[in-house]
C-alpha cells in the first residue's frame, strides 16, 4: 500500500490529558465535528472569507456554506497540519500540542497552538478574514449541563472562557466521561476591539458569513445549558492584502483542570501549577515562547521521523508518529505533597482504571526511550500502594482505582479477594519495569526503597510463575487461560531481571541464584512449549500458537536465558500465519494487538522480516473504517476495531528504538 498519503483513522488536534483530548474522526475537517476521544462532540468551527466569499474549512456548520477544498493532512509527533487551497488562496491550519517528553514544564502545559498561515497562489492580492469558534461542549460531560462564559485581558491577549456552573471537582469517575470542572480558555494575541465574541454560534457564524464581522454585543445570559442556543467563544482576524508571501496568525486553546487526580484521598493539582503558577502566567509564558516552542517541536519531529524511518521504514515511522501524542495524552502528571513526581494513565475505552500496571507495561518502551523518569513516576504509586496496609496479597496490584481517583484497586476482586486478579502478569510487569529503570539509571535507588516488596513478588514468581494456573493476563479480553506459555516467558524473564537487580546491588550470590533459576526454567519451558516448528499458546494445547512478545525483554536486557533459535523459529512461523492486516494474537481468533505486533516484530533478525510484520499494521490504520483514535485491538481480516481506542499502550510501538540496556 502506498505511503504517499497516510490516512489516519482519527487525527489528533488538541492532545494533553484524558480530559483535554480532541480529535477529527474523518479524513477532512469539514466532514465531522471535532470530538473528544470518547466520540462526544466538542465542536470547533473554522470559516474563511476570501474577497467577500465565505468558505468553511472546519466543522459541519453552517452547512449551506461551501467547503474550502482540503488538499492534504500531515501528522507528525507533535503537529497536525491541514492544507487547503481554493479561490486563489492556500491555507495551512496547524494544531501544535508541544508534548516534548524531556521538558516537564512544556509537556504538562495544557496549551495547544492553532496557527493559520496563508498565501496567494494566483499572483493576485486578496482580502481575507478568518473565523474560529469553539462551543461550551469542552467543559461538560453532557450538553444539558449549565455553563458560564467569561472574558478578561492578559497583557495584549483577549482571553475568552467557558466553565461549568456547578464545578464538581473530581466528582465524576469512570471511562466514558468527560470533564465537567475546570475552565477552558481561548486566548487571542494582539486582539483588537470587535475581534472576539461570546454568543450563540449560529449568530456569530452567520454574522461573519454575511458581513465578515462578529456581532456587536455579547450574549452573557449565563448560566445556561451548553445546548441552549449553543453558546460559543469566537474570534476573527483580517489580512488586507494577501499575496504570495506567507502571513499567519495564531490562537491558544488551554484548559485549567484545577485539580487532576485524587491520590489516596489527597487532591493533587496539575504539575504545571506546582510552583504556584496560575492560568494568566501560563498563557503569558506560552505566548512569549510561541516561536521558540514551534521551532523546537519542528526540529524534534524531524529528528524523530528520521530515527523511526531508519529503524523500521516509512510505514513504521507513520505508525509511531500517530501514536506519539495519543500515548502521552492518555496520562496526567502531578506532584505529590512531598515533591515526588507522579504520572497516572487512564485505561481509556476499557474500564477507566487509573494507573493500570498492564497498561503501563506495553507503553513502557516510549518512556524508557524518551524520559525514564516518567516511567518511574508511573510505577512509584503502585509500589507505594503495594507496601501499604490496603494491599494484603503476595502479588502485585492491577491498578490504583478508577480515573481520576487513585484510592485503591477496583479491578477484579479489588482489595478484598483474589477473584479475577492477574498475579503472575503484574508481578512480572513490575519487576521487569523496575529493573529496566534501574539499568537505565545505573543505580538501584528505586529498587532499594522497595526491596521487600520486589523480593516478595520475585518469590511469588518462583513458586507460581513457571506454569501459571488458570488466570487472566494483560490480554484479559481473551479470558482465563492455564499453562500460558507467553505468560510463563514473562515470569522467567522477570526472575532473570530480578537477578540483574541483585547484580546491580552488588549481591553476586543472589544474582547468580535467580539468573540460573531462570535458565533452568527456560530449559523446561522449551520442552513443554515445543510444538515442532513453533511453540504453543499453552503447554497442554497441542497445535496451538501465540505471539511470544514477552521474549523481547531477553534482547533488551541482553540475557542469554533462552536460545536465540527460539525467537527465529517463532518469526518464521509468524510470517506464514499473517492475515491481510497483521498477525493474529494467537490461534483462537483473528484479532490482534497493535502494540504486541511491533514487540513481536522486534524478535526478527532482519529489517525485511520486521517490516513484513509491521507494514500490515500501517495498512490497517490507512484503510480501517473504524474512525477512532488508534485502536490497539482490531480484526486482522476485516480491519475493523474489536475494542479499545485512544489508549496509552500504543507507546509500545516505540520499542524498536530501544537499544539493549
Amino acid at each position: 500500500m502506498s505511503t504517499e498519503y497516510f490516512r489516519p483513522p482519527a487525527i489528533p488536534l488538541v492532545t494533553h490529558t484524558p480530559y483535554f483530548s480532541i480529535w477529527c474522526m474523518s479524513d477532512k475537517l469539514t466532514e465531522v465535528w471535532s470530538t473528544h476521544w470518547t466520540g462526544y462532540t466538542q465542536a470547533m468551527c473554522g470559516l474563511i472569507r476570501i474577497d467577500g466569499s465565505t468558505l468553511r474549512f472546519m466543522g459541519m456548520e453552517p452547512s449551506e456554506i461551501p467547503v474550502l477544498m482540503q488538499k492534504n493532512v500531515t501528522v507528525t509527533a507533535t503537529i497536525t497540519t491541514f492544507e487547503f487551497e481554493d479561490h486563489g488562496i492556500n491555507l495551512n491550519v496547524e494544531f501544535l500540542s508541544p508534548l516534548l517528553p524531556q521538558d516537564l514544564d512544556l509537556l504538562t502545559r495544557p496549551v495547544t497552538y492553532v496557527t493559520f498561515t496563508l498565501h496567494a497562489t494566483d499572483g493576485n492580492e486578496h482580502s481575507v478574514e478568518i473565523y474560529f469558534d469553539n462551543t461550551a461542549e469542552l467543559v461538560v460531560n453532557s450538553t444539558n449541563q449549565k455553563v458560564i462564559g467569561g472574558r478578561h485581558h492578559v497583557q495584549d491577549m483577549e482571553v475568552l472562557s467557558f466553565q461549568s456552573s456547578e464545578q464538581l471537582v473530581l466528582v465524576k469517575k469512570g471511562d466514558n466521561v468527560r470533564i465537567d470542572w475546570g475552565i477552558q480558555y481561548l486566548a487571542i494575541p494582539g486582539a483588537r476591539e470587535n475581534q472576539t465574541s461570546i454568543c450563540a454560534t449560529k449568530l456569530s457564524r452567520s454574522t461573519f458569513t454575511d458581513h465578515g464581522i462578529l456581532p456587536d454585543s455579547n450574549d452573557m445570559n449565563f448560566p445556561r445549558a451548553a445546548n441552549d442556543d449553543w453558546p460559543g467563544i469566537s474570534t476573527i482576524f483580517s489580512f488586507d492584502k494577501v499575496d504570495n508571501r506567507p502571513v499567519s496568525h495564531h490562537i491558544l486553546i488551554a484548559y485549567d483542570e484545577l485539580y487532576s487526580v485524587e491520590y489516596f484521598h489527597r487532591k493533587l493539582k496539575p504539575y504545571w501549577k506546582c510552583n504556584g503558577f496560575e492560568i494568566d502566567e501560563l498563557l503569558i509564558k506560552a505566548e512569549t515562547e510561541y516561536t521558540s516552542v514551534r521551532n523546537r517541536c519542528n526540529e524534534f519531529n524531524k529528528i524523530l521521523s528520521k530515527e523511526l524511518n531508519d529503524r523500521g521504514g516509512i510505514k513504521y515511522s507513520k505508525v509511531a508518529e500517530l501514536a506519539f501524542r495519543q500515548c502521552l495524552s492518555a496520562h496526567t502528571i502531578v506532584q505529590d505533597f512531598d515533591g515526588t513526581l507522579l504520572m497516572f494513565s487512564k485505561e481509556n475505552s476499557s474500564n477507566g482504571c487509573i494507573g493500570t500496571v498492564d497498561v503501563t507495561y506495553p507503553a513502557a518502551p516510549f518512556f524508557l526511550y524518551f524520559n525514564p523518569n516518567l516511567l518511574k513516576a508511573q510505577i512509584i504509586p503502585v509500589l507505594n500502594y503495594a507496601a501499604s496496609p490496603h494491599w494484603k496479597f503476595p502479588f502485585a496490584p492491577h491498578d490504583l482505582g478508577i480515573y481520576p481517583k487513585a484510592n485503591g484497586q477496583l479491578y477484579g476482586g479489588g482489595q478484598s479477594s483474589e477473584h479475577n486478579q492477574m498475579p503472575v502478569e503484574e508481578c512480572g510487569n513490575m519487576i521487569i519495569l523496575t529493573a529496566a529503570i534501574c539499568k537505565v539509571e545505573n543505580k538501584t535507588e528505586l529498587a532499594d526503597q522497595h526491596w521487600t516488596t520486589l523480593l516478595k513478588w520475585a518469590n511469588y514468581l518462583l513458586q507460581f510463575g513457571f506454569d501459571p494456573k488458570n488466570q487472566l493476563c494483560t490480554d484479559d479480553f481473551a479470558g482465563h487461560l492455564a499453562h500460558n506459555a507467553n505468560l510463563s516467558l514473562k515470569s522467567i524473564l522477570a526472575i532473570g531481571a530480578f537477578g540483574q537487580l541483585c547484580k546491580l546491588r552488588a549481591d553476586k550470590v543472589q544474582a547468580q541464584v535467580f539468573y540460573q533459576t531462570a535458565q533452568k526454567m527456560a530449559s523446561e519451558w522449551l520442552k513443554l512449549a515445543d510444538d515442532g516448528d513453533h511453540y504453543r499458546l499453552a503447554f497442554d494445547r497441542k497445535g496451538s500458537w501465540s505471539q511470544k512478545y514477552n521474549l523481547v525483554w531477553q534482547k533488551i536486557f541482553g540475557f542469554n536465558i533462552f536460545p536465540a533459535c527460539v525467537a527465529q523459529k517463532e518469526i518464521t512461523y509468524y510470517l506464514n500465519h499473517q492475515n491481510t492486516f497483521g498477525l493474529p494474537l494467537d490461534n483462537r481468533a483473528n484479532y490482534t494487538k497493535s502494540d504486541w505486533i511491533v514487540w513481536t516484530a522486534c524478535l526478527a533478525e532482519t529489517k525485511e522480516s520486521f517490516e513484513a510484520l509491521v507494514n500490515p499494521l500501517y495498512d490497517f490504520l490507512n484503510i480501517s473504517s473504524s474512525r477512532v483514535p488508534f485502536t490497539d485491538w482490531y480484526d486482522t481480516k476485516t480491519a475493523l476495531k474489536v475494542g479499545f481506542q485512544a489508549r496509552s499502550v500504543v507507546g509500545g510501538v516505540f520499542l524498536p528504538l530501544l537499544k539493549p540496556l
